[in-house]
């Protein structure tokens, strides 16, 4: 045949020295290490760099053999190719050799691919004195792309051997019809290579290139039931049995199922190309393997001369892997890329090809919408974006006036490929742009960020190193800082603006923006932290007001032209007004004042002693102070020289109002709560009737007075508790003059405008609740503590014992007049009802808990109700006091429980019982034993605790049988004590 290369003269030229050959194993020398992943996606089984090199090479040299037509194809064993080197002996060539591998190479012919792209021809250098150095180079194409891809000269002889071997089987045979692993594995066994290792690891290469083209990457889905695919997988597992070397039958068993599952179409049918390399992601590997061959490595990676043949050539392989001009295209501008990076980034002649690469795969993604296609460019602009926006988003620290067209190009990259992934990718941008989004809104969006991202990088910077110099410095650190971001507002006005407008008309003025905005930020701080205007906080002010000026300017005279004029970036730019710093440190003085006159209240309250007659008012001398504090603190608020009394006028005014709440709470501590005086329930006992010797016993025995816990209460007296009253309505009753005086100074102050206070609404609202609700509970405790502390002798230690005719309610009622006397006497008009009603509520209380919980020592017989009636009447009568009392509605709202429990001791004992079963049974349902009904406290004829302890006191056989057979309640308590 007609020998493969000519012209070898000099085999070992420049390119194979640089490019030393990779071995056909998995351990190979080759190591294609890259910066940036693949966007191709990951391949299901694991294939070296080695292994797709020496596939893909197979495949170039499969394809461009069999393309010069059906003529045979001739092999020159190795040493007859080596023993002449002449041109003479390229021409004694067989005619019969039209491979394009043997095309020769001009090497002085310009690339039109490299001017297309703008890269320049490096097909020679320059010497010392500047004179061109020719460069040795392969004579063929076939020869360099053996060379380019690192394939030993043995490798290649096996490989146009087993070509030759298939051609003369299967002659007039296609390329796209065979199945190029399937074939190899059968023409080569163990002798063929130099060791057993080496055939093992080519034959496993072969091996795992059909599983990964026909079952993990197949150009059309398999099913799982597919048994030309299990088949295969079973050959797979046991291919070491399998000898391919030879037409064996595992040989034609393996043969059936390759061409099987490579014949399938996309109906299902058969078909005459076979698919086995053109599944995705494997066929982009393969494919980025023969690209890569269109590179120099030892010149920053810049394309071959020979790129235009070299891509002819490759192009015949597209049948085979399924490639088109529309992969190509984007592969080709990922290998460009790819290179790019991997190089030491100098030369930036293959960012712009791949720039100018991309913009034919922009066009491409408009009409090309297949699913894998889209992934696989998805893929591939976000890895390009992800690298291109490293550097944007923080571009003053990646370029300066000596790289500019290095950033014009990036810029123009990370454009391309935001407006690809939004506009022909995205389907929310397909909705989006119905509402008027356009190509250059995408291109204006991504550059808004990469300006604002790398100002505030480029801010950050810059307060460190002013922090970094600190001491060094005799101005103020933020005078400093403006000064230095002035500066950088210039540079980003002169040297990156030019390059940004070309897609963002408004760059400079986002930029102005952005530096406004991050130090209007560092301007807040300081003046949040300043106590009061200092000689530097007023510098500091200035420059502030200079940078502001500067970068609004800037950003106007940029802006100008623009749609709005600019009006849109001033917007974002909220002035620094001095107006606000003064604010706050008015609102610092608001907080200091307000919190020294709650120190104020916290000490004095707790010096405070609660004396009646101290002024005519009958408060407390600390309300009158706190009053007077109040109004001088208005009084300086409104000599401040400040312009806005009337802005800052809520936050005094809630100051002082949470002042005013505190100091009310704090009155109403500490004096005891409700349930605090309430005695604690005695233990449920029954009568024993008949023994009037354990009767008179009973009244010997003492009854100990309870202590209860309230906070030092006990030291309270009734006419310190209606001071406490008195003080809080009066502090009540000035919050109105307050309101008015505060409109009166406002109008004062604002020139005497009259509608300055038209709209303000000044409530002290916190203090109006307050005073009520402590007022309520002052006068509950007080009663309480009356009733159930100060009376608590007369109440429980006394009343009705040893029986209901001695010690009535008489004497509870005389030890209540004095108590009535100076609640009138002491206690405001105002508050005088609330605190009587009050009372008279604990003494019905007290009085039920006498008859329902007083204990053995009280007992009761159906009779004694008309005298307990009678003693309810004069209770009644004490409140009311004929007319000059409480109203007589409020007197039967406040006794009328105590009316309803009281009708139970009328009642037979029969009727008690019953109605106590039947309010059991509907609760508890009808069971042999009674449970013990809960105490609520909420006393009335129909809970049946109330029923339980009416029967406990009743002096009669029925009732004390029952208690005894239905809980076997004592006579007396264990001690023989009332406990409270």
């Amino acid at each position: 045949m007609a020998r493969l290369f000519r012209d070898r003269g000099d085999s070992i030229s420049r390119r194979e020295s640089l490019n030393s050959p990779v071995s056909d194993s998995n351990g190979g020398s080759y190591n294609s290490s890259s910066s940036l992943p693949s966007p191709f996606g990951s391949l299901a089984l694991p294939l070296s760099d080695p292994d797709l090199l020496y596939t893909a090479y197979e495949i170039f040299v499969s394809a461009c053999r069999t393309s010069a037509g059906s003529r045979p194809l001739t092999y020159t064993p190795q040493s007859e190719r080596s023993t002449s080197s002449s041109p003479s002996s390229a021409t004694s060539a067989s005619p019969s050799s039209g491979s394009s591998l043997q095309r020769s190479l001009t090497s002085a012919a310009a690339s039109k691919m490299k001017r297309a792209l703008g890269l320049k021809s490096k097909s020679g250098k320059h010497g010392e004195n500047g004179a061109r150095t020719p460069t040795k180079k392969a004579a063929t194409i076939g020869e360099l792309m053996r060379i380019q891809m690192r394939v030993t000269e043995q490798a290649d002889a096996r490989i146009r051997r087993g070509l030759l071997r298939i051609a003369a089987g299967q002659l007039g045979r296609r390329v796209e019809s065979m199945v190029l692993p399937l074939e190899l594995l059968q023409q080569f066994k163990s002798s063929d290579f130099l060791d057993p290792q080496e055939y093992d690891t080519w034959r496993s290469r072969n091996l795992k290139i059909l599983e990964a083209g026909l079952l993990l990457h197949p150009l059309f889905p398999l099913q799982k039931s597919d048994p030309s695919a299990q088949r295969l997988k079973q050959i797979l597992r046991g291919s070491a049995s399998i000898d391919t070397g030879k037409n064996t039958e595992s040989m034609q068993i393996l043969r059936t199922a390759v061409l099987s599952l490579a014949s399938r179409s996309f109906d299902g049918s058969g078909a005459d190309t076979c698919h086995w390399a053109d599944g995705s992601p494997l066929n982009l590997y393969l494919y980025q393997k023969l690209l890569e061959a269109c590179f120099e490595t030892s010149e920053e990676g810049s394309l071959i001369d020979e790129v235009d043949e070299v891509l002819e050539l490759i192009k015949k392989t597209w049948s085979i892997l399924g490639i088109d001009q529309v992969y190509h295209n984007l592969c080709f501008t990922w290998v460009l890329f790819n290179k790019y990076i991997n190089s030491t980034q100098t030369d930036t002649e293959l960012l712009f090809a791949a720039e100018t690469q991309l913009a034919e795969v922009s066009k491409d993604a408009k009409s090309c919408k297949d699913p894998v296609y889209c992934r696989i460019l998805s893929s591939t602009l976000t890895s390009i974006m992800g690298w291109s926006e490293q550097r944007l988003l923080a571009y003053h620290e990646a370029f300066n006036a000596g790289n500019l067209e290095a950033m014009q190009c990036v810029v123009s990259l990370g454009v391309c490929c935001a407006q690809v992934l939004v506009e022909d990718i995205s389907q929310e941008y397909r909705r989006r742009r119905k509402g008027g989004m356009g190509r250059d809104d995408v291109a204006r969006n991504t550059v808004d960020t990469y300006i604002r991202s790398s100002l505030r990088t480029a801010f950050a910077q810059k307060m460190e190193e002013v922090d970094s110099n600190r001491r060094n410095q005799t101005s103020p650190t933020l005078c400093v800082l403006a000064k230095d971001i002035g500066l950088l507002a210039k540079k980003e006005k002169d040297l990156f603006t030019p390059v940004l407008a070309r897609y963002h008309p408004l760059a400079a003025g986002v930029a102005m923006a952005t530096l406004h905005s991050c130090y209007g930020n560092e301007l807040k701080q300081f003046v949040a932290s300043l106590a009061e205007l200092t000689p530097d906080s007023v510098q500091v002010l200035t420059s502030a007001d200079k940078l502001e000026k500067d970068l609004v300017s800037i950003a106007v005279e940029e802006s100008v032209e623009s749609e709005d004029g600019g009006k849109g970036v001033i917007r974002e730019m909220p002035p620094f007004e001095a107006e606000l710093a003064i604010g706050n440190l008015v609102k610092d003085w608001i907080s200091a004042r307000v919190e020294r006159l709650r120190n104020w209240v916290d000490r004095n309250l707790q010096q405070e002693t609660w004396k009646a007659g101290a002024n005519r008012e009958s408060c407390a001398p600390s309300a009158v102070e706190v009053l007077r504090i109040i109004d001088e603190t208005l009084d300086a608020y409104f000599n401040l020289p400040i312009p806005m009394h009337r802005a800052l006028l809520p936050d005094l005014t809630v100051g002082l109002d949470r002042s005013l709440q505190h100091y009310a709470s704090k009155a109403k501590s500490g004096c005891g709560t409700k349930s605090s005086y309430m005695p604690a329930l005695p233990s449920l006992t029954r009568c024993e009737v008949g023994s009037k010797l354990f009767r008179k016993k009973e009244k010997q025995t003492q009854i100990p007075k309870r202590k209860p816990q309230t906070n030092g209460s006990d030291s309270l007296s009734l006419p310190q508790l209606c001071v406490r009253m008195n003080t809080i309505y009066h502090i009540k009753t000035e919050l109105e003059n307050l309101e008015k005086k505060i409109k009166t100074c406002l109008r004062n102050v604002e020139n005497a405008h009259a509608d300055i206070t038209n709209g303000l609404d000044i409530k002290f609202e916190l203090t109006s609740q307050s005073t009520l609700e402590a007022i309520q509970t002052l006068s509950e405790n007080t009663a309480y503590k009356v009733v159930f502390h100060d009376m608590s002798h007369v109440l429980y230690e006394s009343l009705y014992i040893p029986d209901p005719s001695n010690n009535r309610i008489d004497t509870f009622i005389k030890e209540l007049d004095p108590v009535l006397e100076l609640i009138s006497s002491t206690v405001h008009n105002r508050v005088r009802n609330r605190v009587v009603t009050a009372l008279m509520k604990a003494s019905f209380d007290g009085f039920l808990l006498v008859l329902l919980c007083g204990g053995p020592l009280r007992n009761f017989t159906k009779q004694d109700y008309f005298l307990l009636e009678d003693d309810f009447k004069n209770l009644k009568s004490l409140f009311f006091a004929d007319g000059d009392g409480l109203p007589e509605e409020i007197v039967e709202k406040g006794s009328s429980q105590a009316k309803n429990v009281l009708s139970l001791f009328r009642a037979e004992s029969e009727s008690l019982i019953e109605r106590y079963k039947r309010i059991i049974y509907e609760s508890f349902g009808k069971n042999s034993k009674f449970p013990l009904p809960p105490t609520t406290g909420n006393w009335n004829p129909n809970d049946a605790n109330t029923i339980l302890r009416v029967l406990c006191h009743r002096h009669d056989e029925v009732a004390t049988k029952f208690l005894k057979k239905t809980y076997n309640l004592p006579k007396k308590l264990s001690d023989g004590i009332w406990r409270v």
